[in-house]
């Protein structure tokens, strides 16, 4: 939603690299015409991929081509502001206070997580900030609806093909109900807004009551994130400023420029 890491500047910010499957309906369209299709054609094969047909029906079964999805696809102007934009914008003095506080407010399970993961504190509460206003705009748009809309259209078929996939294994395995699957326009889930093929490989139950929350569990969302950034080469006890290979690994967080560098700006004003 406020911070969609998904679209930007016309590039892809997680998932040239994520490797998901292969898996992609027979023919995208650019109007609502062929999505009833299309679709039908998908549900095929997310059923020949094994999802079962159960999840299949209740996830895809009635969905509509979402028109407003595709406008917001193609309307991402707050990404071609300049870096002085962006930041009066997302991070002014008063939403890094607020940061300050989280930072307080949460303190023990941020700490656990530091140690265990190596990512810092205040990079996991600056991408949180960013991404949702600390958990305050998530998004109320169901994710099947997103996804399957945005799979269809021709610009980018085969990454939200990938992305859909991931949802409905997510919602198969009973990970997460598919009511609460709900997101910004883009898909993506949770107070640091993860991509479902994301959520697959790193989200993590830190609180240990058995499956990862990324919507209303704090440890969760913090631990998840922070997974993320390790495990795509966080470097412990290192600098993130522009030109660090830290900061460097922002850029998986976010393609682009001014957005990782806000992340880091954020960061350091935090930490000061």
């Amino acid at each position: 939603m406020r911070g969609s890491k998904l679209l930007i500047a016309g590039a892809l910010c997680l998932g040239l690299s994520l490797g998901a499957s292969d898996a992609r309906a027979a023919s995208c369209g650019n109007t609502a015409a062929g999505f009833p299709a299309w679709l039908a054609d998908f549900q095929r094969q997310a059923a020949a991929s094994g999802v079962s047909s159960r999840t299949v029906k209740a996830a895809l079964g009635g969905l509509r081509y979402n028109a407003k999805v595709i406008r917001r696809d193609r309307n991402q102007k707050s990404f071609k502001l300049s870096f002085k934009q962006f930041l009066a914008r997302r991070a002014p003095p008063s939403t890094i206070a607020i940061g300050r506080k989280r930072l307080r407010q949460h303190a023990v399970v941020l700490d656990r997580v530091e140690r265990k993961y190596g990512v810092p504190k205040e990079v996991i509460v600056s991408i949180w900030g960013l991404e949702s206003g600390f958990g305050r705009f998530m998004g109320d748009i169901p994710i099947f609806s997103s996804l399957a809309t945005l799979a269809y259209d021709c610009r980018r078929s085969k990454f939200f093909t990938n992305e859909l996939m991931s949802a409905l294994r997510i919602a198969d395995r009973g990970a997460m109900r598919i009511r609460d699957m709900k997101g910004a326009w883009a898909g993506e889930i949770g107070q640091t807004q993860f991509l479902a093929s994301s959520y697959e490989r790193y989200a993590v139950d830190f609180d240990g009551d058995g499956r990862p929350n990324l919507i209303r569990s704090k440890p969760d969302v913090f631990a998840s994130t922070a997974n993320f950034l390790r495990r795509h080469g966080w470097r412990k006890g290192a600098d993130w400023s522009p030109g660090t290979a830290n900061y460097g690994v922002l850029r998986d967080w976010n393609r682009a420029e001014v957005y990782r560098k806000t992340i880091a700006y954020m960061a350091t004003q935090l930490r000061n």
